[in-house]
């Protein structure tokens, strides 16, 4: 299977329409929210943390964990399902309980848990979306939060109700906690695809203003050159 044969042909075509109109620019992606940093964070212990991190189309969301200082790894894959099936063309059907995640690792001295979550609600997605992102529908594009231990669900919990509270976003957050239970990495293809498709009409349209939205934003917490999947593991 091909990067083309992706679901998210809509958006596509879309963005398709607006380069021939020469709009592009209108409505190209959810827009960055400025958000206050959370009141309850962990402690900077010893050796790498883990996370993983569930906004909607994963290529967006690894991309943005990719660029920030600290981040040891960003992989795309699965979470909140089977590991049987744990594949795109399953996942996609929206009916194995999966969403589309990145398991980012990254050094707690370095970066916080705390941080990597408010970059999370401020520019890789919107947490008020229900089931969807953008153009991408369903139950595997979910808002969710995976957490590897009561630490991080102290954390990720306390920070939604602070959010919540101080009314950041026009809406409720929809985001769910959860306990990690597994996490299945996506085929190759999916890995590093917007470092590696840069002008793929989707990412265009929805993914690298989340680059600059980050660099913007979190200026002292933006790496230049991406730290990638494939370069990790050779």
């Amino acid at each position: 299977m091909s990067p083309s044969s992706h679901r998210r042909s809509l958006a596509v075509l879309l963005a398709t329409i607006f380069f021939s109109l020469g709009t592009c620019a209108v409505g190209a992606a959810e827009d960055a929210v400025a958000v206050p940093p959370p009141a309850v964070d962990e402690a900077a212990g010893p050796g790498t943390e883990t996370a993983i991190f569930a906004g909607g189309c994963f290529w967006g969301v690894q991309g943005v964990f990719q660029h920030v200082k600290g981040v040891e790894s960003a992989v795309s894959g699965y979470a909140g399902g089977d590991a049987k099936t744990a594949q795109y063309e399953t996942v996609s059907t929206g009916s194995t309980g999966h969403a589309e995640a990145v398991q980012v690792k990254f050094d707690p001295k370095q970066v916080s848990y705390g941080k990597l979550l408010q970059i999370f609600f401020s520019v890789a997605h919107n947490p008020t979306q229900l089931n969807f992102q953008g153009p991408d529908q369903g139950t595997q594009y979910r808002s969710a939060l995976f957490v590897a231990d009561p630490e991080q669900r102290k954390v990720a919990e306390s920070y939604i109700s602070q959010l919540d509270k101080a009314h950041v976003f026009s809406k409720p957050i929809v985001t769910k906690v959860s306990e990690a239970t597994g996490f299945y990495p996506a085929e190759a293809y999916h890995q590093d695809f917007l470092t590696l498709n840069p002008t793929y009409p989707y990412i265009v349209y929805n993914d690298l203003p989340k680059i600059e939205n980050l660099k913007s934003l979190f200026p002292a917490d933006y790496r230049g050159k991406p730290i990638l999947v494939l370069k990790a593991k050779g």
